[in-house]
């Protein structure tokens, strides 16, 4: 009897099986899926019953480098990550044989294929958009292994030497670009503003006169400028007027 019973309590500790807050358990009946085991202690019978445990937080996994050629025929390096977790956890064990291998290969594919749909500069200025549709695609097509893709993230895209140098260029020309129209729209205006000035000084008697005063007293204050003083006309104009006054 003593024998029966250690027998009986050695089955039941070898049937008790933990199953984590973190995890669900596939359990089958001789090969043949039963139901979904919650976490805590649950009892699987030996040799009648098995079990799979399926981890259902979210996987960070690194979709490796990919080698693509884009819309316009610019070879790229890609790598992304993939943000996803099992939402059914009968059919990641049943439908697929390894869902981690399955889900890398079909992102793998998926950016591939994503890549060569777009030119270069859709790719490198449009990186959310990609991803986005990346995720959407392998989104759907996981679906039915019990996979949720949550989110894309694609991580480098690395470019030829010849292309690095080239886009260097390019972005070069545009900042000469950018600099002379500035510089231009700079000289426009101060010719404006020199015409302006001109206008106002040409149109008052004297006003002249006191301008170049003013410019005399500044170069003063600096006793190492030598300066060559050339007599507006004006200024003569006014001793003429002071000449007849008399």
């Amino acid at each position: 009897m003593t024998g029966f019973l250690l027998f009986i309590a050695a089955v039941l500790l070898v049937s008790i099986k933990q199953i984590n807050q973190y995890e669900k358990g596939v359990k089958f009946m001789l090969g043949k899926y039963v139901g979904i085991m919650e976490p805590g202690w649950r009892l699987v019978v030996p040799i009648f019953q098995s079990y799979q445990k399926v981890d259902i937080r979210v996987r960070a996994v690194d979709v490796p480098d990919q080698e693509a050629i884009t819309k316009d025929n610019i070879s790229v390096r890609v790598n992304a990550v993939i943000y996803y977790k099992v939402s059914n956890s009968e059919k990641a064990i049943i439908e697929v044989e390894n869902f981690l291998f399955a889900v890398s290969q079909l992102a793998q594919t998926t950016m591939r294929n994503v890549v060569g749909e777009v030119d270069l500069d859709q790719l490198l200025s449009s990186r959310d958009q990609i991803a986005e549709k990346i995720r959407a695609i392998v989104d759907k097509a996981s679906d039915a292994w019990g996979i949720e893709v949550q989110s894309v993230e694609l991580k480098d895209v690395t470019l030829p030497e010849e292309m690095k140098r080239v886009i260097g260029k390019q972005a070069e020309a545009e900042r000469e670009k950018r600099a002379v129209i500035i510089k231009a729209s700079g000289e426009v205006i101060a010719a404006e503003n020199i015409a302006k000035a001109a206008s106002i000084l040409s149109g008052h008697d004297g006003a002249l006169h006191l301008r170049t005063l003013h410019t005399l007293n500044d170069l003063s204050s600096d006793q190492s400028n030598t300066v060559i003083f050339a007599t507006p006309i004006e200024v003569l104009r006014a001793f003429e007027k002071f000449g007849k006054k008399d």
